[in-house]
């Protein structure tokens, strides 16, 4: 096991350098590099200055070795400047990090426990009244697009009903006395993106749940556990639901590594202070450092979580053999 982790994570430090290669030779073709905008600013710039300039922030040498002195930075953990806001990366990076971690994690596990026993619950009683209002609920919630769905959820608790907040992290300059007001205070602002966020996967997990129950539950040994006697909880939990984990564990994984990645429409549609709101405007300025620094984490996120989908897949199924 421990040679099958260690070439998978070759592998993963492979193709994170070649898209981060690839990430970083699209954003060097974008208009408007450091000099360029000081160019736009002082009209009266001269063109040994230009050049002067361009020698200085290493514009005048080819991608590759940008590249590989851009690299050779993040290795020694200096992730440079944000060009927009003049401040270290670092200081952007981490609560963007954390407000999408807290967004990112409730949403999923909002999206399980609603999803998964919807999804078994189908499962058991296929063609079934029930059937027919969750596959209802679930087309429709994979077919609804988020900003859409979100401005509805403004429009309706926040302008109609006023119960929530239309955006925001947390209230403008309130002092908390303790954690729990803090915790109060920010949960509500939380309430309406994730919502947004939630109806899609819920979507998506209970048709995956269910698909994978229907075809677990038709085993031989299922019927060879009611046959035993065993009640149909060990039997439904025990013996289907732990072989229907085999398939969720690839979607939960991928959705999973999202939790780093950000929600780009839900996080700029509620003003929320995340990576995904942060990349859009890293683009949209034209922020290079903080861009590459987002989508470095985005992809390593998407591939880690790959990684240990394969590893749980051994522990959920012990005929799984790594050799």
């Amino acid at each position: 096991m421990l040679t099958f982790i260690l070439r998978r994570f070759f592998q993963t430090i492979v193709v994170i350098v070649i898209l981060s290669y690839v990430c970083f030779g699209l954003m060097n073709l974008m208009p408007g590099d450091p000099v360029e905008l000081m160019i736009s600013a002082n009209p009266r710039i001269t063109q040994e200055d230009v050049t002067r300039l361009r020698e200085f922030y290493g514009l005048d040498q080819p991608v590759y070795k940008r590249y590989f002195a851009w690299v050779s930075d993040i290795s020694t953990g200096d992730l440079g400047y944000s060009r927009t806001y003049r401040i270290p990366v670092t200081e952007m990076m981490l609560p963007a990090l954390l407000a999408t971690f807290i967004l990112s994690m409730a949403s999923l596990i909002f999206s399980l426990i609603v999803a998964i026993p919807l999804g078994i619950l189908c499962a058991l009683k296929p063609n079934s009244k029930v059937d027919y209002a969750v596959n209802l609920f679930s087309f429709a919630g994979i077919s609804v697009p988020s900003f859409w769905l979100g401005i509805v959820l403004i429009i309706i608790f926040a302008v109609n009903l006023g119960w929530l907040p239309a955006g925001g992290y947390q209230t403008t300059g309130m002092q908390y006395s303790s954690w729990f007001a803090e915790m109060m205070d920010k949960g509500k602002y939380l309430i309406l993106p994730m919502v947004s966020l939630s109806i899609q996967s819920i979507g998506r997990f209970s048709r995956f749940t269910r698909s994978a129950m229907l075809e677990a539950m038709r085993n031989d040994f299922i019927r060879t556990a009611k046959a035993k006697g065993l009640s149909n909880q060990v039997v439904i939990w025990k013996h289907g639901f732990r072989n229907a984990l085999i398939p969720l564990i690839t979607i939960i994984a991928i959705s999973f590594s999202s939790i780093f990645s950000g929600a780009l429409i839900t996080e700029t549609l509620f003003a929320y202070p995340g990576v995904g709101r942060l990349i859009y405007s890293s683009i949209i300025g034209n922020d290079f450092n903080v861009a590459m620094v987002s989508f470095v984490i985005s992809v390593s996120m998407v591939l880690l979580m790959s990684l240990v989908s394969d590893i749980l897949y051994g522990v959920v199924d012990p005929r799984i053999s790594y050799k």
